[in-house]
């Protein structure tokens, strides 16, 4: 029987739109790879915007993703953990999703000590002075009286509007293959970060690019990338942090 010892992370798979590749596709893809991941998997993080949009009323819950959800429910039930950082699309998550799927629910950045190393995680949205705009309109949305005004709004109209301005903000941003790694905005975040205090791993993603870039101290950053394109993820082996990309029949 396989040891179960490593963690794996995800994001940024925006569920709910189709771009390139379905929604429906994506999802499919994302239930094979936990289910070649589970035989070895003491953790799956998933570290935000695993849906393009949810909001939670008391009475109602976004249609589809059952499959999703009950397969992670599954691995929770088998002992794996599941860890659910709430990303800038999905941060009206509160109690339904993570009672659903077993998950422990975390926003902000979470730093933790695994094998002896110090792992700083986060979905990277609203770090450091970088990104103004988005900040100060994640301070208007984490309001509990902008969230009361959004319930008063008719599920399949509230719906239709996030799921519009996610697109038109999605289409604004475009990701080049040639990145100045170390101009990047979570990169610099990091390397404060390590003026402060000594990290092991960083583990983000919102920037739906894959790279790993080794900083100060042998510290290593890596950015998860998405699963709207790149099909990347993170394992940790108890040593190391390997980024790797997914492909149904793909090894490990």
């Amino acid at each position: 029987m396989t040891e179960k010892t490593k963690i794996y992370f995800v994001s940024d798979v925006h569920l709910g739109i189709d771009d390139e590749y379905t929604s429906e596709f994506r999802e499919t893809l994302l239930i094979k790879w936990l289910d070649m991941i589970k035989t070895d998997a003491s953790e799956v993080v998933l570290n935000g915007d695993i849906f393009d949009f949810w909001f939670e009323y008391k009475h109602v819950i976004p249609v589809g993703f059952y499959r999703l959800i009950s397969k992670i429910r599954e691995l929770s039930d088998s002992g794996i953990k599941i860890s659910y950082f709430t990303g800038n699309h999905d941060m009206w998550i509160f109690h339904y999703l993570p009672k659903a799927m077993g998950a422990e629910l975390i926003r902000g950045v979470q730093i933790r000590e695994v094998n002896g190393k110090t792992f700083y995680i986060g979905h990277g949205d609203g770090l450091g002075p970088y990104d103004k705009s988005y900040n100060f309109l994640k301070k208007i949305f984490s309001s509990k009286f902008f969230q009361f005004l959004f319930k008063t709004i008719h599920p399949e109209i509230s719906f239709r509007i996030a799921l519009k301005w996610s697109s038109t903000s999605r289409s604004k941003h475009k990701y080049p293959k040639n990145i100045d790694f170390d101009e990047e905005w979570l990169v610099k975040y990091s390397k404060g970060i390590l003026e402060k205090q000594h990290v092991d791993f960083f583990i983000f993603g919102h920037r739906h690019i894959p790279f790993q870039l080794q900083l100060e101290g042998e510290s290593v950053f890596t950015n998860l990338g998405d699963w709207l394109f790149n099909f990347s993820y993170a394992v940790f082996d108890g040593k190391n942090v390997e980024l790797k990309r997914f492909k149904p029949d793909n090894d490990k």
